[in-house]
């Protein structure tokens, strides 16, 4: 099978189109014909190094959608049931999605019953199921006011789609670091937007809820932005730090508010199968900015890398 290895950390060009052996099936693991997947930040944080538990050569990818090719639960994962894979340890402690079979085990396969085209599909798993498990979270209806706090990653577009499909009248307000992509945000459908300068957003406009992707970088400064009552979910650490430092919740939550998290490491089958309905029920534009082939994985890093990048990125197999 052809699939992409990398030998050690370093850059984009260190991950290699390669032919390498198509994964053997063993018990109580499934061979998935993978059909496509997406980009995400953190297997860029993993081409680097900073993965300290991740050995290589290793074949990267912690998501993939597809079908069973060879199966050992032929109840559950009959041959040719199309399927959805996220995160667990797949491409950290053994080979992900960058490649056209994917060897899983078997309680990190779900079935999945859609008609999905496979471009929409593949934009949905690690990307959308975040973004979806948050909305839920964050208890929404619609006279709420949102914040978006690193709205130009793929997981707050895919926030904004989500949300504006069932309340396209509810105000939602993303924040970027530049006035260039602040003009992409209003054409993706956000209500305004807000400058973060290092940390600290350029308003005094007080929201109801907050989708925090930046993480305890701003956790603090978001928190103040909130009224009364209202909700933060902080489900992102897009910048790069991992604890809080002087965060007093007595003193720094929202009066009478309420703190919460997502994780995508979260899976349920149930929930996956009820994102799916959802997207299909309220018609979503899930519809992936940027599509790239197996062979141009290195040129679809450097994409979502760079500052101008937007919104989600994904990979198809023929």
């Amino acid at each position: 099978m052809k699939a992409i290895v990398i030998e050690e950390p370093g850059g984009p060009e260190k991950l290699l189109y390669r032919e390498v052996p198509t994964p053997s099936i063993k018990p109580g693991w499934a061979l998935v014909k993978v059909r496509g997947f997406g980009i995400n930040h953190s297997e860029i944080f993993t081409r680097q190094g900073l993965s300290p538990s991740v050995q290589f050569p290793r074949i990267l990818g912690i998501e993939c959608v597809g079908e069973v090719e060879q199966t050992t639960d032929p109840e559950r994962l009959p041959v040719r049931q199309k399927v959805v894979s996220i995160m667990g340890e797949m491409g950290r402690a053994f080979d992900g999605g960058y490649a056209e079979y994917c060897l899983l085990p078997n309680e990190q396969v779900y079935p999945v019953h859609t008609n999905l085209p496979w471009k929409v599909l593949a934009a949905l798993p690690e990307t959308y199921y975040t973004a979806y498990g948050s909305m839920k979270n964050l208890r929404l209806d619609e006279d709420c006011s949102v914040l978006v706090r690193g709205a130009t990653s793929g997981v707050g577009v895919a926030f904004l789609r989500l949300v504006k499909a069932r309340f396209p009248h509810m105000r939602i307000v993303g924040s970027t670091r530049g006035l260039a992509k602040g003009r992409l945000l209003l054409d993706a459908g956000f209500d305004g937007f807000v400058v973060d300068l290092d940390g600290v957003l350029q308003t005094d406009e007080m929201f109801d809820r907050a989708f925090e992707l930046i993480g305890p970088a701003t956790l603090k400064d978001t928190c103040g932005h909130i009224r009364e009552g209202g909700i933060v979910c902080s489900t992102g650490q897009l910048g790069g730090k991992w604890y809080m430092d002087g965060f007093d919740p007595i003193i720094d939550l929202p009066a009478n508010g309420y703190l919460t998290s997502f994780y995508s490491d979260n899976v349920d089958g149930a929930r996956l199968d009820e994102m799916l309905d959802y997207v299909a029920y309220y018609h979503v534009d899930a519809m992936p900015e940027r599509v790239f082939t197996l062979e141009q994985v290195s040129e679809a890093h450097r994409y979502l890398a760079d500052a101008q990048s937007f919104g989600k990125v994904v990979v198809l197999n023929d």
